[in-house]
This record gives structure tokens, C-alpha cells and sequence, in this order.
């Protein structure tokens, strides 16, 4: 699925939403809600009056990473995006090109045996891209010092051109995000779940809302190409994929915080619809052809035209409702990117569920 539409320059959030004004919170941005073709605006603060007691949302408990780091290439800089660690101890990576700016270019990928340096002692040997078609990614053979304790010391989170500076790490953790044992993480944030705080996730309790926890490290997502996902780890706890099957029971919705979390409980659901404890590596992409088995609704950012997360967006409401959604987007000129505005996306109502009190199942 491309969009036909333009998205103007000016519609990039460049800073977080606490930088705008004075007083600020993450919760202080737009939030689009499309129920089917209808369309209306709203706070997102206003989240917890449109949601219903009894219904779920599935969030991503990964942290975010400081997976960008400078080094060498014989005598040329270069910027190496740590995307994926390999179950081998590969790492995925891209290389990327200084622009004098603050910020990276995209740059041809290997060839293969070419060593980066990096700081304290790190060094990388690419091996082979991760795609045959789309080399942008390739697997590294890392030697020295552990990655991970070199990007805690030496790294900073990935940004691209359209934002204003670099930030610190904290500004790309979600409220949701958990250490993991093993010090894995997201390359890029599941930037979905950035306006929430934890003011408002008590409020989201009180009213009866349930959450799920599930894990995906998401890889790196270039702005420049918009490749399908590449395999990423996930995880669906027993007592997360328990606790969505009794809402799917109940008559509650199930609305993923991000594709991240689509992607991870549509991993867990069998041919079913029912949601099994499962962790390991997926590849599962979602369309319009594949559906969706388990997902209701999903609360994400805005997407580029050309972005591949818009299938997934059309397998969960349609064409024409995201479609819609996005002329309105446009017209009422929300922020895009993952300091952007938010959307909404729910089942379309029946005249049942338009009148149902807030404490319907």
C-alpha cells in the first residue's frame, strides 16, 4: 500500500512535545481516532474516555538501545547502527555516512570483509547482507569488547535528518520499558507508547482498561528505504496471552500500542485466534491478505506514504479508512515521526457499542 499524498517538511516534529512549550508532558500531543471511515480529533489525554472498561492494550516493554556509534573505516568516518543481535553473536548492522550535520546518510552497504573500528577496542567484519535483495543491513562478526557495554559507554540513539538535534537516551523510553536480562533492546524506539505517562496509565486502570505486556526488539527502520521488517525477537508471556484470550471472550477489544506489539501477539495467535505463550525469532508480516487474528484496534504514529507499516494499518481497518484517516491528518496538520502525533484506530461502531456505557463488556 503507497499513499497518495504528500507530506510537507514542515509536519516533522522535530523536538519531543515537553521541548514546545513550557509545561509540556509526552501526553500533550494530537491523537486522530478513525472508526472505520469517520474521522474526529481529540488530546491524547482524552484516551481514557474513548476506550471502554474492559478493554486491552498490548505494549512493548522494550527499552530502547544508544545503537549508533562513530567509527572507521580505514581512514573515513562512519556511523554503524546497531540493529539485531544474531542467535550466532552476529550482530545486524548499517553503515551510514556522516553529513557534516549532526545526522546520517544513507550509503551503499559492505563489501564483504570490510573491517570497522570502533571505540574501546570494538571492531566489525562484515560478512553478508541480511537480504540478498536489500543490502543496506549486512551481519557483522564482532571481535573485542562486548557490543552492548560499548554502546552504554560510547553510543547515542539513532536520529535522522528531520529532527532538530540529538537527544538523550531517556527521551526514547517509554514509560512501558523494562531492562531485559540479557541488556537486548530496541534499535528504535516503539515510539507508539511515547505519549503515555504514568499519570495517565493509573487513570487508564481506574476505568477499568487492562494491559498486556509483550516484548519485540524492534530493528533498525530506515527512513530512506522502506524494506518489509526484518526477523526480530519477540516474547508473549503466559499471563499476557492468558489475559487477551479472556478479553477476546469477554467482548472487549484488543488495541495494540504500536505495530511492534501487532506484530508480536499476531505471532503468539494460532490459525485460531487464540493467543499461546511463545518467544523466539518472527518474520510475520502483516497484510491486508494475511489479516489480522487477534488485534481489534492499534494506536500508532503516522506513517510515510511509502512505509511498509501501512499494510498492517490496511489489514486492520481497510483501505479506505486509512485512506481517510490520513487526508485528515493532513488537513488538520498533524505531526509526523516518532515524536509526532498519534492515531487511533478502532472498530467501526454499531449502533450498540456508539450508546454502550462505559462499563460494557
Amino acid at each position: 500500500m503507497t499513499l497518495t499524498l504528500h507530506v510537507p517538511e514542515e509536519l516533522s516534529a522535530r523536538v519531543p512535545v515537553e521541548q514546545r512549550g513550557a509545561g509540556l508532558d509526552r501526553d500533550a500531543v494530537r491523537l486522530l481516532v478513525s472508526r472505520g471511515t469517520g474521522v474526529s480529533h481529540h488530546a491524547f489525554v482524552e484516551l481514557p474516555r474513548l476506550l471502554r472498561a474492559g478493554d486491552l492494550l498490548v505494549v512493548n516493554t522494550s527499552p530502547t538501545l544508544a545503537a549508533a556509534v562513530d567509527g572507521r573505516t580505514g581512514h573515513a568516518p562512519v556511523v554503524v547502527h546497531f540493529s539485531t543481535r544474531g542467535d550466532d553473536g552476529r550482530w545486524a548492522v548499517e553503515l551510514r555516512d556522516p553529513d557534516g550535520k549532526g545526522t546520517t546518510r544513507a550509503r551503499a552497504g559492505g563489501p564483504a570483509g570490510m573491517e570497522v573500528r570502533l571505540p574501546g577496542g570494538v571492531r566489525l567484519v562484515l560478512e553478508e547482507p541480511l537480504r540478498a535483495r536489500h543490502a543496506r543491513l549486512w551481519w557483522a562478526r564482532v571481535a573485542g569488547p562486548g557490543v552492548l557495554g560499548m554502546l552504554r559507554e560510547h553510543g547515542r540513539p539513532i536520529r535522522y535528518a528531520y529532527t532538530e538535534r540529538d537527544q538523550p537516551l531517556s527521551v526514547y523510553q517509554t514509560v512501558f520499558a523494562m531492562p531485559s536480562a540479557d541488556g537486548s533492546g530496541s534499535a528504535e524506539m516503539p515510539s507508539a507508547a511515547r505519549p503515555f505517562t504514568a499519570r495517565l496509565v493509573v487513570e487508564l486502570v481506574s476505568r477499568g482498561v487492562w494491559f498486556a505486556p509483550v516484548t519485540l526488539h524492534t530493528g533498525v527502520a530506515s527512513t530512506e528505504a522502506h524494506e518489509p521488517p526484518y526477523p526480530e525477537r519477540f516474547a508473549v508471556p503466559e499471563a499476557s496471552a492468558r489475559l487477551i484470550n479472556a478479553v477476546k471472550a469477554g467482548g472487549g477489544r484488543v488495541v495494540a500500542v504500536g505495530t511492534t506489539a501487532v506484530r508480536a501477539v499476531e505471532s503468539a495467535a494460532g490459525a485460531d485466534g487464540v493467543v499461546r505463550a511463545r518467544a523466539g525469532w518472527t518474520d510475520l508480516v502483516v497484510t491486508p491478505e494475511r489479516g489480522v487474528r487477534v488485534v481489534d484496534g492499534l494506536l500508532t504514529g503516522l506513517h510515510e506514504p511509502a512505509a511498509s507499516h501501512l499494510l498492517m494499518l490496511e489489514g486492520i481497518a481497510g483501505r479506505e479508512a486509512i485512506d481517510r484517516g490520513y487526508e485528515e491528518a493532513l488537513r488538520g496538520l498533524y505531526l509526523w515521526h516518532e515524536f509526532g502525533d498519534v492515531h487511533l484506530i478502532l472498530p467501526e461502531e454499531t449502533p450498540h457499542t456508539a450508546h454502550c456505557s462505559s462499563n460494557c463488556m
